[in-house]
């Protein structure tokens, strides 16, 4: 199963709902990309809804992280929410939990954004 996305405004944040497999390849490619391209438009508050997201690889952990640099050069912010119990799991044993602000519930996840 491959990546499948989709964006939209919620009070100035950019939800982005990603399902499927965040793996090499055409997954974290696109992933790239659609973080490149909203920080490039000017969207710099994301929003990761990864609900629906089964399974994360190293490269797919690499563009996570590789968003959230760049955001942050940007002054922007990169939060997740919704993580699955594997997604979190494997979040807690890379150390990623430390660095990414995660929430279960979208609505206080876009109010955290300033």
């Amino acid at each position: 199963m491959s990546l499948k996305t989709s964006s939209r405004q919620v009070d100035g944040v950019t939800v982005v709902d990603l399902s499927g497999r965040i793996v090499l390849g055409e997954a974290t490619t696109a992933l790239r990309e659609i973080l490149q391209g909203l920080a490039g438009r000017g969207q710099t508050k994301i929003l990761l809804n990864l609900g629906e997201v089964s399974y994360i690889d190293s490269s797919g952990l690499g563009a996570l992280v590789s968003g959230y640099t760049s955001l942050a050069n940007q002054q922007g912010q990169l939060k997740l929410v919704n993580l699955t119990k594997k997604v979190q799991d494997l979040l807690q044993i890379t150390k990623l939990l430390t660095v990414f602000e995660v929430f279960d519930d979208e609505a206080k996840a876009v109010k955290s954004f300033r």
